[in-house]
């Protein structure tokens, strides 16, 4: 009985008689009709009070307005393509045409514009980067420069303090038997018991990565070891300071595996130097 009244409740019924449904749904409501009499009577009711409206608010035409219309239609008639015709010239008549629109180019030059500012924009960017790569360039240049410089200038002074200070012997070492061309400076101070070598202005084959040259000095008719270095084409270590000694009678080189030996391969002199 529920579902009875809330088909009725639906509004199914009104849209079925005013014509509103479909074929399908016009078959359901009329097969609920017969199936239940609540159905019929509410179907009835609606057509009744659909009717009762109509009559309510229906309007009886004037004697003028229902002859003009009928003259009409008797002229009409007579012709078929009279009024049809008449009809569409009228509607014609009323269809104004409208301009077509023009298209807006706007977006197309303000779109080419930004393109063209873009392009501006980057070439200027290039051009930029360009000019702040040379001149970092020419920056890594100047510093490398002012550094050689640098080093230079202090191993001049370092070389001015060792000349000028009267404490410090100078031994120049000449080549041996392994290497007759070498030759090197070293600095000794007595009162500081400090030895320097001459990096800078020191005559020796470029070692490989496997050996190094090793400082040694004689003290008391036994090799002391003084330290090891490097002898390389891009160096720029112009004095370097050995370890210290007392009282040395000479000083010499070997070339040694990397790290130095704890006593000098005599085989593998290279330069010589006594006092």
């Amino acid at each position: 009985m529920e579902d009875v009244k809330a088909y009725i409740e639906s509004g199914i019924l009104e849209l079925y008689v005013l014509g509103e449904i479909s074929a399908q749904e016009k078959a359901g409501v009329e097969d609920m009709a017969l199936k239940h009499p609540a159905v019929r009577a509410e179907l009835n009711e609606i057509e009744r009070s659909m009717e009762l409206y109509a009559a309510e608010q229906s309007i009886e035409p004037s004697e003028a307005l229902r002859n003009r219309v009928l003259n009409s239609l008797l002229t009409n008639l007579s012709d078929d393509h009279t009024f049809p015709a008449r009809k569409a010239t009228e509607e014609q008549a009323k269809v104004i045409a409208l301009p077509a629109a023009k298209p807006n180019s706007f977006y197309k030059y303000a779109f080419a514009a930004c393109l063209a500012l873009l392009l501006v924009s980057v070439a200027a960017l290039i051009n930029i980067y360009s000019k702040l790569q040379t001149s970092n360039e020419q920056l890594l240049a100047m510093s490398a420069q002012n550094q050689r410089f640098s080093k230079t200038v202090s191993y001049q002074q370092d070389q001015l303090d060792m000349f000028r200070d009267t404490a410090y012997h100078m031994i120049r070492m000449k080549g041996q038997a392994k290497s007759p061309a070498s030759s090197m400076m070293v600095a000794w101070s007595p009162a500081a018991k400090k030895v320097m070598i001459d990096m800078a202005g020191a005559k020796l084959p470029v070692n490989d990565s496997a050996h190094q040259y090793q400082l040694w000095a004689i003290v008391a008719g036994k090799p002391v070891d003084l330290g090891v270095f490097d002898m390389k084409p891009d160096s720029t270590e112009a004095m370097k300071t050995m370890k210290s000694v007392d009282i040395p009678q000479a000083f010499a080189v070997t070339l040694e595996p990397h790290g130095g030996s704890v006593n000098p391969t005599l085989s593998n002199m290279m330069v010589l130097g006594q006092f």
